[in-house]
């Protein structure tokens, strides 16, 4: 093996997008008692596990490459982790503010006090960003502040909790360099004219999340064919294995670097993950999450990345892995290469609530392939309208009774929705719960309407805002 020699890292300064901040973090209404920890479907092994593993609920969520405004995709895969740690709340955990200190680097948690630590990355240097920017002429980094700002805003708006970390992959620089450095120690880094690679062969548990024997269960072959669509060179010249995948690309004329033991450049996009998810969250967390079109290469490799770098280490990054379906638009997936986009921000410009926006996506269980339509949006406005109507109603049958005990159906409807989002995120169940409640509101005479429904009206309200995250 042949790499340049050692240097002093300055990976800090230049070209630095750091202090990445979160956005503004919608409050979440107290409910009573607490809900049952949730359970996930694990890609790996095709079972329903315990979403969490100890009193501390770790989260890693893939992020976007801020080359373009948020779409219905990004939105509904968003969704679906927002609704996982609003289910973990609910199971009597705590939410750190965004930015603070974790657990893991502070004392451990009183049992009363329990925490979720969600960390999401930023691709804010990849080729991509770097080609839309040439494209039209504009500095990288300006449109990456830009539509990082817009991601911001757009999940704001849909009251998509915030992030514990949001971590930029240039702010992550010399996190990214210190875990490389860990796999180069190990020797499973090896040169291709100056780009350092990762050998494969060098992890023997590769293929434990997609491989075969999996449920993904993808053979060589269709490994190879997935990493040429999905941003890999397994056709590369000087490759030892064509699934060899970048950890770090030497400069080039006219592209963004920062020295490195390795010379100077940029990190590749697996290696960029699997660093920041285990020094934010250590060597082994409870959920790696992202959409179903990560799961080979990009969550396959990351984990491989994690398993050499730390060794004999037990239980080596996440233990469960889940994946969210993918959105399609005019007959094929949505995606940026296409061009087929329906973008959050267009839709909010254009009058939409976002909450019909939250609404259409919670219509479909998160594993789900679906396609967005018009229809669909204007079933989920209508669905909202509905809801509102209910609870309007309720409120104005009895005004003066507000101290009253909540009902049993509206216990009921709490019980219902906790169950259904416990199994595995269904959020289209927990929608017909909240259906069948206000049905009956609507379906009664105003007379009818008793003091106890008002109070379980409320309760109903901050069921649906706590858990779904939908505000009425």
């Amino acid at each position: 093996m042949s790499w340049p020699s050692a240097r002093t890292a300055r990976c800090g300064p230049r070209d630095n997008l750091a202090n990445m901040d979160s956005w503004r973090r919608a409050e979440v209404p107290r409910l009573p008692g607490n809900g049952l920890a949730p359970r996930l479907h694990d890609t790996a092994t095709g079972e329903l596990v315990p979403a969490a593993a100890g009193p501390v609920a770790t989260l890693y969520a893939c992020g976007i490459t801020p080359y373009d405004a948020t779409h219905i995709g990004h939105a509904a895969t968003f969704t679906a982790w927002d609704l996982l740690v609003r289910a973990w709340l609910d199971a009597a955990l705590e939410l750190p503010e965004p930015s603070q200190p974790t657990p893991q680097t502070t004392q451990t948690p009183e049992p009363s006090r329990l925490a979720v630590v969600y960390v999401q990355n930023v691709t804010d240097v990849d080729d991509p960003l770097l080609e839309r920017a040439t494209r039209d002429g504009e500095d990288w980094r300006e449109l990456a502040r830009r539509e990082i700002q817009r991601y911001r805003s757009d999940m704001a708006a849909l009251r998509i909790l915030p992030p514990t970390h949001l971590i930029g992959a240039t702010e992550a620089l010399p996190v990214i360099e210190r875990f490389a450095g860990r796999m180069a120690d190990r020797g499973a880094l090896y040169d291709v004219d100056e780009d350092l690679y990762f050998a494969r062969s060098a992890d023997p548990g590769f293929g434990a999340l997609s491989g075969p024997g999996t449920p993904t269960g993808l053979d060589p072959a269709e490994m190879i064919d997935l990493a040429a669509q999905r941003g890999g060179d397994p056709g590369r010249p000087g490759k030892k294995d064509p699934l060899d995948v970048l950890v770090w690309r030497a400069e080039r004329p006219g592209e963004p670097a920062w020295d490195s033991r390795f010379g100077p450049g940029r990190p590749g996009w697996h290696v960029e993950c699997a660093a920041i998810a285990t020094d934010y969250l250590g060597a082994a967390f409870d959920v790696q999450a992202g959409g179903s079109d990560l799961i080979f290469p990009h969550h396959e490799m990351s984990a491989s990345h994690a398993r050499v770098a730390f060794g004999r280490v037990e239980g080596v990054f996440a233990r469960v892995y889940v994946h969210a379906g993918m959105v399609s638009y005019r007959g094929q997936k949505m995606s940026k290469s296409l061009g087929n986009l329906v973008f959050v921000n267009q839709l909010l410009a254009g009058g939409v609530d976002p909450m019909a926006v939250r609404m259409a996506i919670l219509a479909h269980h998160y594993r789900a392939d679906w396609e967005w339509t018009d229809a669909i949006l204007a079933d989920a406005g209508a669905r909202l309208t509905r809801w509102r109507a209910a609870l309007a109603r309720a409120e104005a049958a009895a005004p003066a009774a507000h101290n009253a005990e909540p009902a049993s159906s509206a216990d009921e409807v709490l019980a219902g929705v906790r169950a259904r989002l416990r199994d595995d995120l269904d959020a289209p169940g927990a929608l017909s719960v909240i259906d069948r409640w206000a049905d009956r509101l609507l379906a009664e005479a105003p007379t009818r309407i008793t003091a106890e429904d008002v109070s379980g009206a409320r309760l109903v309200k901050d069921t649906i805002d706590a858990l779904l995250g939908v505000e009425l």
